[in-house]
């Protein structure tokens, strides 16, 4: 007997009846005995807009049959019902999909296990982590309930339509930069950098020029809308920034007064909706003592003024930044287990984040 995983969603007439019937026709197979059924999620479609919310249940089963046969019985469960395969993503009377067939790994014409986008959509993980919470993906070599923490509710596809933005985030110090040049010669891409170097205000800020805030704040916003612009990065193309566009408002909060403050929120208001959105995040953690060491080692002068307390405030508004984080999928990687010197790690890494990426047709 192999322990399967199947996907169920509908959103035509009953939805929650037409659940059920498929359960108790699979479970009326000779060879299939249905072992657990998860609690119904509600969710909004992929697809074509105007569609009715769609119900979803994860269903784990026990089976004699192999992944092939299997698939064509769940077939014939959806074809019973009057399912129609009209359109891509369109509103459907039942769907059935296959999510995992044990620890196998099937990429073929037909059918293709683990499901090529299951790892993208809250809607699959949810149900999936009451009743296997702990099931390992077999590609991604995570749980299910990592793998849902990492979308924090939400649903993503992977398209070739937008730029695969792969933002690499973190406090600084932790070792941003580096992973991100590691990830772009993985993927073969170009790596954007923070203007650093240019920034003519900053030096003199970290000096005590509190005068200038504004002008090294404004000069980083606006270096990076030219950056992340629409049309700045190609579609379907992969690029990795060390930087997530978001991290804009942490640093102006923090280094900005009142006064400053409001005048750069208007012009982040202005710029904002120009920039490409990450299709993945890359959120780097460590402790902000460790990452107090690895910036003095590097003994930047302008870095000289950054204490403990300055570093422990960032990280907790990364933190809150992410906890609310619904704009992609967000890879948590922790420093203290991961050394982004180590080629091997950086490939293994990649390899993951991949998989969050558009590279080929997916199912």
């Amino acid at each position: 007997m192999t322990t399967a995983y199947i996907g169920m969603g509908a959103n035509l007439g009953d939805r929650e009846a037409a659940l059920r019937k498929a359960v108790a026709m699979l479970d009326a197979c000779d060879d299939i005995r249905v072992a657990a059924v998860s609690d119904l999620v509600e969710s909004a479609p992929l697809g074509p807009s105007g569609q009715p919310a769609y119900l979803n249940i994860a269903v784990c089963i026990e089976t004699r049959l192999d992944a092939e046969a299997l698939l064509q019985e769940m077939q014939a469960v959806e074809s019973s019902m009057g399912r129609v395969r009209s359109e891509h993503w369109g509103p459907r009377t039942i769907d059935l999909d296959l999510l995992l067939f044990g620890d196998e790994i099937i990429d073929c014409d037909e059918l293709t296990v683990p499901h090529a986008q299951m790892h993208l959509r809250s809607f699959v993980l949810r149900p999936m982590c009451q009743i296997a919470g702990d099931a390992m993906h077999p590609v991604l070599k995570r749980s299910m309930n990592e793998l849902a923490a990492r979308l924090n509710g939400g649903d993503f596809y992977l398209s070739n339509e937008r730029p695969q933005l792969i933002s690499v985030a973190g406090v600084i110090g932790v070792g941003k930069t580096t992973l991100a040049r590691g990830l772009a010669e993985a993927f073969d891409c170009e790596m954007v950098a923070e203007a650093y170097d240019t920034n003519p205000y900053m030096a003199e800020v970290y000096a005590g020029r509190k005068d200038l805030a504004l002008d090294s704040q404004l000069y980083f916003l606006h270096s990076r809308v030219r950056q992340l612009q629409q049309g700045a990065l190609e579609a379907g193309r992969p690029v990795v920034t060390d930087y997530v566009f978001d991290k804009e408002m942490i640093y102006a909060t923090r280094t900005l007064d009142a006064a400053q403050l409001s005048a750069y929120e208007q012009e982040h208001a202005a710029v904002a909706d120009l920039v490409v959105r990450p299709v993945v995040v890359v959120y780097m953690k460590d402790s902000a003592a460790s990452c107090l060491k690895r910036i003095g080692l590097r003994n930047r002068p302008y870095e000289k003024q950054i204490d403990l307390a300055t570093l422990e405030g960032f990280a907790a508004d990364y933190e809150q930044l992410f906890t609310g984080w619904r704009e992609s999928p967000v890879i948590q990687v922790d420093v203290s287990g991961f050394n982004c010197m180590d080629w091997r790690e950086v490939i293994s890494l990649a390899e993951e984040v991949r998989q969050y990426i558009w590279t080929s047709p997916h199912v």
